[in-house]
């Protein structure tokens, strides 16, 4: 038995959020690969995977929607550009206005994200995933967690009364589950890099720390196992997929040792799943980090063209 209202047969129309802002400038030497958010768009519609049309601009938050999941005083820090050094160091990005309205965007662009896939079945953000936003600050490139804003909108709204978060980035989501700790309408699942960072752990729902260089064979078997025994347990009725590809073998900060094949076969697995128990979903980008930025851009797409396959 599916536990979705969502019919199967109404999984036609592939939105996918994405604005210019996305791709924000940084300083030369910057360690955030940030140019993927322009070329990703580009290489799924020269190859065919989706067509212009499937883009849409997303929406800037409103500040009520923010303050449903970050605190008021971190919030205004941000909006006025107030943070200390040391604030703006653990943000990983020199704050400014521009920074900030890219996050409102992207955050935005999610929320939209999850009100699409209600009515299609499935939804995609260009970038967000940017799960180690606490309630009170920023952290590792992420200043606002459009995750869990998203999952605050479609609970407070009786859009959903059950979401699953699948976090498959190679970092815990620190920030997601520290957020929910305390939520059981939000349930967190995290399988991520043991002896990566973040070097402080939060206690997700379900956390599956991974030794480094773990190769496809035991990654995918792993998530094999849990995927369908936490649906059944858990009982959601909405899906969120963190779907970062920093779990390649050849991403520098990774560790694991995972292939492009793999990483491939884990987005298709996880739409399988969703699709096979009709479960909406919407996934977010976040991490990737080869050095090669063909690699990243390959690994990402390969999200789509497994969402792709899956649903239409």
């Amino acid at each position: 038995m599916k536990p979705s209202s969502v019919s199967l047969g109404s999984y036609l129309v592939l939105k996918i959020a994405w604005a210019p802002i996305y791709n924000h400038p940084l300083p030369e030497g910057h360690r955030f690969p940030m140019e993927k958010y322009e070329l990703l768009p580009r290489q799924l519609v020269h190859e065919g995977v989706v067509d212009e049309s499937a883009f849409f601009s997303p929406r800037k938050l409103e500040e009520f929607e923010i303050l449903k999941v970050h605190e008021y005083t971190y919030w205004r820090k941000l909006l006025t550009l107030d943070l200390t050094r040391q604030e703006e160091r653990r943000s990983g990005f020199p704050i400014s206005q521009q920074l900030v309205e890219r996050e409102i965007t992207i955050n935005g662009g999610t929320l939209q994200c999850a009100e699409y896939a209600l009515e299609w079945g499935v939804a995609m953000n260009i970038a967000g995933g940017t799960h180690h936003a606490y309630a009170d600050r920023a952290e590792g490139f992420c200043l606002l967690n459009d995750i869990a804003i998203a999952a605050r909108h479609l609970i407070d709204n009786q859009l959903a009364k059950q979401v699953l978060v699948v976090d498959l980035d190679v970092h815990q989501g620190n920030g997601t589950a520290r957020i929910f700790q305390d939520d059981p309408r939000v349930f967190t699942f995290s399988m991520h890099g043991a002896h990566n960072y973040p070097l402080k752990k939060e206690l997700s729902d379900l956390d599956i720390p991974l030794n480094d260089g773990i190769k496809d064979d035991e990654y995918l078997s792993l998530l094999r196992q849990t995927l369908g025994d936490l649906i059944d347990r858990v009982k959601p009725d909405f899906i969120f997929y963190q779907s970062g590809v920093d779990i390649l073998a050849s991403d520098k900060l990774g560790r694991l040792g995972v292939s492009p094949e793999g990483c491939a076969e884990r987005d298709l697995m996880v739409f399988e799943k969703m699709y096979e128990y009709g479960l909406p979903v919407v996934a977010a980008m976040g991490g990737g980090y080869s050095k090669d930025i063909k690699v990243i851009l390959d690994a990402h797409a390969n999200t789509y063209r497994a969402a792709v396959q899956m649903y239409f």
